[in-house]
């Protein structure tokens, strides 16, 4: 493994160059959370999936400043639109050493989250390499035939393999001699702020009560039929749904008056949103792209203070459902139910299951999980 082959000139972690199949500029989550922190002590270098265009091969820099100081430096492949993948590979190679080059990279981490940045990254030399599995690539819409290969190679190169869940480090824990399970977790005071006066969103005040709303990406692993029968359903009730559009035509989407599709939000937005809802829900399709998924979203609704109805998702289930802080439902009858048990609560069983979920978000933090990442990069490197 790469860890055994460099003795790091400095701390690992003081420089980390991460490839990533999601953008930085996309909904905030995993990827982003961790390099802000990782940024906060080191130079952080975001290499992104290539756009097509029509100029010659570049690599476009963009500094994306953090609060209190200090950036990350997004770096964006250009590519000319057609090429095949055995010629993009080899262009995103060139862009990729040219960067390490100019940017006097040589102790670094190399965190990957998608397998198939291999294909043009393979020859490189960190002090460390990770490989951060916080989705099952392979079973989502579109996943290249070459991914599960990919991966098997990864996780022979890998010094450390993180996992985003319970269910990926059971399905991981046997192909690599140090997985480690850390789960996405929560800026709490951030969610915090829709217990709080926020001033309502504007396009969110004109929407009657009681509200339902979700904020995620919207793609193939959203139930939009189960989104259909529960505005059908409930016409009295409204289903208020945020986050960008992907892999899926807007024509698909079910359409009702009580059904709102208000588009991607800034990430500081969504508690102004939260705070206006009265239930919040994880309306996840059941197949093969949801059978692994660890949804951030859920202490992020709990830490907001709203009760929460969602799909029998396996991470949810366990512990959430399993504990009593969120209703797991099955289709849209079975959300209908368990928003009317939501709704119908009084203020001291309301105050008794906020003290519960208070009690099981304690101790975690976005910032406990980078440190926790941090301590175990720093013992792989001296192995």
């Amino acid at each position: 493994m790469a860890a055994s082959a460099l003795a790091p000139r400095q701390t690992p972690g003081g420089e980390l160059l991460c490839l990533s199949h999601l953008r930085w500029d996309f909904v905030f989550q995993r990827p982003q959370q961790l390099m802000t922190r990782f940024a906060r002590s080191g130079r952080v270098f975001f290499f992104e999936e290539p756009v097509a265009h029509d100029g010659a091969p570049a690599l476009e820099l963009r500094p994306r400043p953090l609060p209190g100081g200090g950036h990350v430096l997004v770096a964006v492949p250009r590519l000319p639109q057609g090429l095949p993948l055995a010629e993009a590979e080899a262009l995103q190679r060139e862009l990729l050493d040219t960067l390490v080059a100019e940017q006097g990279l040589a102790d670094y981490v190399l965190w990957y989250y998608t397998p198939m940045a291999l294909g043009f990254s393979s020859h490189l030399r960190p002090a460390v390499t990770v490989y951060d599995c916080m989705d099952e690539l392979s079973l989502f819409r579109g996943a290249s035939p070459r991914l599960a290969e990919r991966e098997a190679e990864l996780l022979a190169r890998a010094d450390l393999v993180f996992t985003g869940g319970q269910s990926l480090y059971e399905a991981k824990r046997g192909r690599h001699p140090r997985v480690h399970c850390l789960p996405s977790s929560i800026d709490r005071e951030h969610f915090a702020r829709a217990r709080g006066p926020v001033a309502e969103p504007a396009d969110q005040a004109p929407i009657p009560r009681p509200r339902l709303g979700y904020f995620g990406v919207i793609d193939e692993r959203i139930d939009l039929e189960l989104l259909a029968g529960l505005a059908a359903a409930r016409p009295d009730w409204q289903i208020v749904m945020l986050g960008p559009l992907a892999k899926l035509d807007a024509a698909a989407l079910p359409r009702a008056a009580n059904l709102h599709w208000l588009g991607m939000k800034d990430y500081r937005e969504l508690p102004a949103y939260l705070a206006g809802w009265d239930v919040a829900l994880m309306p996840f399709a059941q197949n093969e792209s949801t059978r692994f998924i660890s949804p951030t979203k859920t202490p992020e609704y709990l830490a907001g203070g709203k009760p929460v109805v969602s799909t029998p998702v396996r991470d949810v289930v366990r512990p959430y459902g399993e504990l009593g802080l969120v209703e797991i439902a099955a289709d849209a009858a079975g959300f209908v139910a368990a928003v009317e048990r939501l709704l119908a609560r009084g203020e001291a069983e309301r105050a008794a299951w906020l003290a519960r979920a208070d009690e099981q978000l304690r101790g975690s933090s976005w910032d406990a999980t980078q440190r926790r990442m941090a301590e175990l990069v720093r013992e792989a490197a001296d192995v």
